[in-house]
């Protein structure tokens, strides 16, 4: 039970010192984290994803992604023309050239992507150094770009008097009546 008790005061000075990221009590943080998704060139900002796909979807986000995949899977097919696209080092430019010469069975295409901002889902933390080392310990599921986010859980009664709780109650003097 002491232990349990010494947990909750930590937890309490915690909550009670940590950064607030300007949200309003009472708050959490989850993880955000960014993916790319369809959008449309006329009014979003982003670019074309090129990409393969035969059952696996294996996108292409820079030259040497395609050059290798070619490389690697279209070998028999590589001749003078191919070799001199590959020394030009420009994806689009080789790309074009992909799609008018390699793409009789459909399996290459493109589409305009945005890049989208999410909160992930089931991450849910009471203390934004919780959510740190939740990032550091699993940083291969996630983009490099994914971060800890703060929320406020609006128009929740019970968590907020369960985080006032924690916050403000004299957990020293239960630890005090425990030890007699």
């Amino acid at each position: 039970m002491n232990e349990d008790l010494k947990f909750l005061k930590e937890l309490q000075t915690e909550l009670n010192t940590q950064d607030n990221d300007c949200q309003a009590a009472p708050r959490f943080w989850a993880i955000m984290d960014y993916r790319k998704s369809p959008g449309n060139e006329d009014y979003d900002c982003g670019e074309y994803e090129y990409y393969h796909n035969d059952g696996d979807y294996t996108p292409f986000r820079k030259f040497n992604d395609l050059k290798e995949f070619l490389e690697e899977y279209y070998e028999e097919d590589i001749d003078d023309e191919l070799i001199w696209y590959f020394n030009q080092e420009d994806l689009e430019l080789l790309w074009r050239y992909i799609a008018n010469n390699f793409n009789d069975d459909g399996y290459f295409g493109s589409v305009f992507v945005k890049e989208e901002e999410f909160i992930v889902q089931d991450t849910m933390f009471l203390t934004k150094a919780e959510a740190k080392r939740h990032l550091d310990l699993n940083k291969k599921y996630y983009t490099s770009k994914a971060h800890t986010y703060a929320m406020t859980a609006l128009r929740a009664p019970k968590v907020e008097r369960l985080l006032k709780i924690l916050s403000e109650f004299d957990f020293d003097s239960l630890i005090k009546l425990n030890e007699k």
